[in-house]
């Protein structure tokens, strides 16, 4: 009798000690994929800013006699692409990050053929409204480098959680499965570089369109 208590008390002991534990995975795998959420959400604001800025630069653009008018037809349709595209951060999945990523590759490409053209006008470099908008899409690259960074560092937080023993059983049951990072897109390294100084205006920095890094 007293050896089936002992049993009894032992096996209830593992059950508290399997609830207590259990609770705490899940409590930590929630916070990671809130975190996750919420960096993804940033993502979305940064790409979102950069796609406000766009009107009017081509608005400033078109200003401009003679501009190339295939280039701006290019950015107005890749930014209608890009804006198209949403993703659910509770469907993160690696066939929508891709076309996500894709569409907004085809804009940073399509945004860094239009500042080449745009060397071959002295006017409208020399352009305030032109030079004002290079200088916030400028601005705008870096904080898109900053939250996709952010964004795979938190992913690899989550990922390392769901993935590792014994937490995985536990994710598996729950429904928590691994999340896509972003990736670099082939021929990122070639990303084409605008210099916009010249003799009549202040030099400024070389510029990067790649939201890759």
């Amino acid at each position: 009798m007293r050896g089936r208590s002992l049993t009894i008390i032992i096996i209830v002991g593992i059950i508290a000690l399997f609830a207590f534990w259990g609770c705490g995975s899940y409590n930590n795998l929630v916070k990671e994929d809130e975190n996750v959420k919420k960096v993804w959400a940033n993502v979305q604001t940064q790409y979102q800013r950069r796609a406000d800025l766009i009107p009017n630069l081509v608005s400033t653009v078109k200003g401009e006699a003679n501009f190339e008018r295939g280039t701006l037809t290019d950015v107005i349709n890749a930014r209608a692409r890009a804006t198209s595209v949403n993703v659910n951060p509770e469907d993160l999945t690696p066939e929508k990050l891709q076309q996500f990523q894709q569409a907004q590759g085809q804009l940073s490409q399509a945004l860094g053929r239009l500042l080449v053209v745009s060397e071959r006008y002295p006017n409208l470099r020399a352009n305030d409204a032109f030079r004002g908008l290079q200088a916030q899409l400028e601005g705008t690259e870096n904080r898109i480098n900053v939250a996709r960074n952010d964004f795979n560092t938190a992913v690899n937080s989550y990922n390392v959680k769901v993935r590792t023993f014994p937490t995985n059983i536990f994710a598996g049951i729950m429904g928590f499965r691994p999340k896509p990072p972003f990736e670099a897109e082939a021929g990122s390294q070639n990303a084409p570089r605008v210099d916009f100084g010249d003799q009549q205006a202040p030099q400024r920095p070389n510029v990067t369109f790649d939201s890759t890094r």
